[in-house]
């Protein structure tokens, strides 16, 4: 195939999916960082907003909005915080300045199997 990305041609099987108003492509073996889940570490985490999957080379089942009968498996590795993200309003010549900063609450997901 010319011009598709490699893992088109491999056939790998992914999925994304959303968590946290945000959109995530995954597969199974995958670690990734979403926003904190409700579950402690250590417990599995089903996720059943997919809205998209592909099955096998160049095949993909997208749904409107989302894939039905298709979830996906995780495990809760940890709950962590982020990085550090610093605000800093001025306004000049008036002595006004204010510097507040955030640390978004996180949790660890490895990625255990797409069922469906």
């Amino acid at each position: 195939m010319i011009g598709l990305p490699s893992f088109f041609e491999s056939g790998l099987m992914y999925a994304v999916i959303e968590t946290g108003g945000k959109q995530y492509r995954v597969s199974a073996g995958d670690t990734v960082q979403v926003e904190r889940l409700p579950v402690e570490a250590g417990k599995s985490f089903t996720f059943e907003r997919v809205l998209l999957v592909s099955r096998e080379e160049g095949k993909f089942t997208h749904g409107s909005p989302t894939v039905a009968m298709v979830t996906v498996e995780g495990d809760v590795v940890e709950h962590i915080r982020g990085e550090k993200k610093v605000t800093f309003k001025m306004k000049r010549r008036k002595g006004y300045h204010k510097k507040t900063g955030h640390r978004q609450e996180l949790s660890v997901v490895r990625i255990k199997e797409i069922k469906g």
